[in-house]
């Protein structure tokens, strides 16, 4: 038996997380609607099996210690599921199981499904379109979702619950009688069972498919938000569950946005700070010239009105802000002319940068400029 942190590529110290990851990779990879090689089918019965091990705290801390999944006497087991379907533990990650126990007169909707999107700035100000590709269980084809072969013997009822879905058990206490009920072990809340299931879906009524799904994003969405989008869930009995898409937001080469506003560091020299000039700054709509104002200090900004983003349902835009940075250059890597330039303004200033019992000229010339 291959080991099943090595059936699902992970380290024995793998998180939870990293785990359930690891395993819907390889489930999409090789479930049989999708893969149709030889050995697909046996591949993904073993990725079942070992996540449905590694997935429960308890087998895994029992596997981690023998080798194998505790058995039903809570010995050393065997190290498979006991015949459990592999389907069921794939359509609880990708939704939650259908059938669990419903009333089936009262037809399930299909699950909701939540998926991530990456999104950059601009197409977060424009309110952009993309397009998705969602993995989700749609009906069958081939049976329409009935989950009984086209042409052969339909469904009977099942005769542990008279086709209810649900049994009651009695239980005396001191207290008196009780009654509880759950799904029908038999036919698994389904209320019937299948005599010849259908050839493509297994007689699940359902089949993977991946599809296109287009989102319309709405202008200033930002990092965090959810949008819904109805219809685009698994299919269900009785209907469609959506689609909740969660909203990343790609990190921009240059801007970083706070709310409405854009923000945009600019480093400038100690001539352009002291005696002022321009010089073109990024936005999302190309570059943008700014000036600079003579005496400019470190940390000093400058609000371009209207070149953020778009207020999210409501009017207005924000402003993209430019802080100013003095780039102050070590002595050591200047010129010599550039450095006789700047003493013979430190002496036309009359400041002292010879000493070494005070502090050099750039380096008093940085404190004030940062205000330190």
């Amino acid at each position: 038996m291959q080991d099943y942190y090595e059936l699902l590529g992970v380290s024995k110290s793998a998180s939870p997380e990293d785990i359930k990851s690891a395993y819907r990779k390889l489930a999409l990879k090789y479930h049989p609607d999708r893969n149709k090689e030889e050995g697909a089918s046996e591949k993904f019965a073993s990725i079942n099996n070992a996540y449905a091990a590694l997935s429960d705290p308890e087998k895994r801390a029992h596997y981690d210690r023998f080798g194998s999944e505790p058995s039903s006497q809570g010995m050393p087991g065997t190290g498979d599921m006991g015949g459990a379907d592999p389907f069921d533990l794939f359509e609880q990650l990708f939704g939650g199981n259908r059938r669990g126990g419903g009333n089936p007169n009262a037809k399930p909707r299909g699950e909701d499904l939540q998926v991530e999107a990456e999104i950059s700035l601009e197409q977060a100000r424009e309110g952009a379109e993309i397009e998705l590709e969602v993995d989700r269980l749609v009906g069958c084809t081939h049976c329409n979702g009935s989950r009984s072969e086209p042409g052969g013997k339909p469904a009977v009822r099942c005769t542990s619950c008279n086709g209810a879905g649900r049994v009651q058990y009695q239980q005396r206490t001191i207290l008196g009688n009780f009654v509880t009920e759950q799904a029908c072990p038999t036919c698994k809340g389904e209320g019937q069972l299948l005599v010849e299931p259908c050839t493509k879906c297994k007689g699940r009524g359902r089949t993977l498919s991946s599809d296109k799904v287009s989102v319309k994003l709405p202008k200033g969405i930002d990092e965090g938000y959810r949008i819904r989008v109805s219809g685009q869930g698994n299919t269900g009995p009785g209907g469609v569950g959506d689609l909740y898409v969660h909203i990343n937001l790609k990190k921009h080469p240059s801007l970083t946005r706070e709310e409405h506003d854009l923000h945009y560091t600019a480093k400038i020299g100690i001539a352009q700070a002291i005696l002022g000039g321009s010089l073109e700054v990024p936005s999302l709509d190309g570059p943008k010239p700014i000036e600079i104002r003579s005496g400019t200090q470190h940390g000093d900004t400058l609000r371009l009105r209207g070149q953020g983003m778009p207020r999210l349902q409501a009017s207005g835009t924000g402003d993209l802000i430019v802080t100013f940075k003095v780039d102050v250059p070590n002595a050591k890597n200047l010129s010599k002319e550039a450095r006789d330039y700047l003493e013979g303004y430190a002496k036309v200033m009359g400041e002292n940068t010879s000493s070494s019992h005070q502090p050099g000229f750039f380096e008093r010339l940085g404190k004030v400029i940062k205000g330190e």
